[in-house]
């Protein structure tokens, strides 16, 4: 008997998907939200309580390094996470891995929060902090990826760079969240009970987080993209070697496309924290304030500016806003450092991470899966993303911290670090192939 699809049956199966896509950009959403909320908690702490507590008394800026070190250590080990759960996502699928990777963050993050200093266990203290930031960053490694493909490949093509940009928002979120913890506390305590104690809370609240973002990622499907592939025995054996072979100079431009990314996002959400405290003196509440307000502002301009990628190239976007971020970081130094104003100094934070970050962010997480076929893409976009954190975010604070030092704390050589990052990763998008 010949089954006829009527048109009310196709709305049907058409609002269904609409249905399951958003679900899945929820579960991707609250999933990467909690992962960073747990990340950047431990970064914005480095400047701050570990290179006081966790380290032997001595040079404030040697126990900085130290501090900014741990940091650094998380993003050296993703790529193993990457490779890691990216090898299974791409053999067995994307959701089982998603959830253990929540799991691992969440529970490696808590303890943190439970870790006696330096003072109480001697050695113990920072060996016992680089390990859990070492899980961390395991678990951070093949999170990205899995919750990125997740809601890529539920998507509609001419919908992907928006919907795969909610893990993106997963960030401003979770920078929001652990930026404005820190901030109420800040507020709230003493500074003797802040250091004490308080720090610790923000830690510790991650297991309740834990809790939600499994309640709602158990609930979601398989991508269709991958089931499909499963059916047909078209699952990659060794992901990685496929990689590796057909797609080497996809990867190495993927490196050079992420510096501005991570740089921009470094300098101005984790390195300022520093820099602005004790360079320029300004309080740290208002600059902890002014990171919070930017990543406030990032939950709305990362999906505007993906709707956007959909309906123009992504690789014109990403190269105009490459270039943009590369070469606005030398004002916005200047008035950071110069202007002998809080307000502008918070304003040029929230105007540059808040607003011009995000036509880089928002669309770069569907430029990268367009780069790959389905039976890879886990491992692919996984090696571009955390090897690219390698190269920006995990050394920016070392390198800026030295460039200033260097430069008699002044930023120039910041600024022409981060605009040397911008024309890189401008050349490199524009040499790639597959991006519409």
């Amino acid at each position: 008997m010949t089954t006829i699809e009527t048109p009310s049956a196709n709305l049907a199966s058409a609002a269904d998907r609409k249905r399951q896509v958003r679900r899945v950009a929820a579960a991707s959403l609250v999933g990467t939200t909690i992962e960073w909320y747990d990340f950047l908690i431990y970064a914005t702490m480095a400047g701050v309580i570990f290179n006081q507590y966790f380290f032997p008394k001595g040079d404030a800026y040697v126990n900085t390094m130290l501090a900014y070190g741990t940091f650094a250590a998380g993003f050296l080990i993703r790529p193993f996470g990457g490779l890691l759960f990216g090898h299974f996502g791409d053999r067995i699928g994307r959701k089982p891995l998603l959830v253990l990777t929540l799991m691992i963050m969440g529970v490696a993050t808590f303890l943190i929060g439970l870790l006696p200093t330096y003072d109480q266990i001697g050695i113990w203290a920072p060996v016992l902090l680089l390990t859990l930031r070492l899980v961390q960053g395991i678990a951070l490694g093949g999170e990205w990826g899995g919750a990125v493909l997740m809601s890529y490949e539920f998507a509609k093509p001419e919908e992907r760079a928006y919907y795969a940009s909610f893990p993106q928002i997963g960030l401003a979120i979770g920078l929001c969240c652990s930026t404005g913890v820190v901030t109420f506390l800040s507020y709230a305590l003493s500074e003797r009970d802040f250091v004490s104690w308080g720090w610790r809370v923000a830690f510790m609240l991650s297991i309740f987080l834990l809790a939600v973002g499994l309640f709602i990622r158990l609930r979601v499907l398989e991508t269709p993209e991958f089931a499909k592939a499963q059916a047909r025995n078209e699952v990659a054996r060794v992901p990685m070697w496929e990689v590796l072979r057909d797609y080497p100079g996809t990867v190495v431009l993927g490196w050079g496309a992420r510096l501005i990314d991570g740089i921009v996002f470094t300098i101005y959400a984790i390195f300022t924290l520093s820099y602005l405290v004790n360079v320029v003196k300004i309080p740290r509440t208002t600059v902890l304030a002014a990171i919070t307000v930017a990543a406030f502002v990032l939950i709305f301009t990362i999906p505007y500016a993906s709707r956007l990628a959909d309906r123009m190239s992504r690789k014109k976007l990403y190269i105009i806003f490459s270039l943009i971020n590369g070469f606005v970081t030398f004002p916005a130094l200047w008035l950071m450092q110069y202007s002998g104003s809080p307000l502008i100094a918070s304003a040029c934070i929230v105007i540059v991470l808040g607003v011009l970050w995000a036509p880089v962010y928002g669309p770069q997480a569907a430029m990268f899966c367009d780069l790959f076929d389905t039976r890879v893409r886990y491992t692919g976009v996984s090696l571009i993303y955390q090897i690219g954190a390698i190269l920006s975010v995990s050394l920016t604070p070392l390198v800026a911290t030295a460039l200033l030092q260097a430069n008699n704390n002044q930023p120039w050589f910041i600024a022409a670090y981060v605009a040397a990052a911008g024309v890189i990763s401008a050349i490199c998008v524009a040499a790639m192939k597959r991006v519409p």
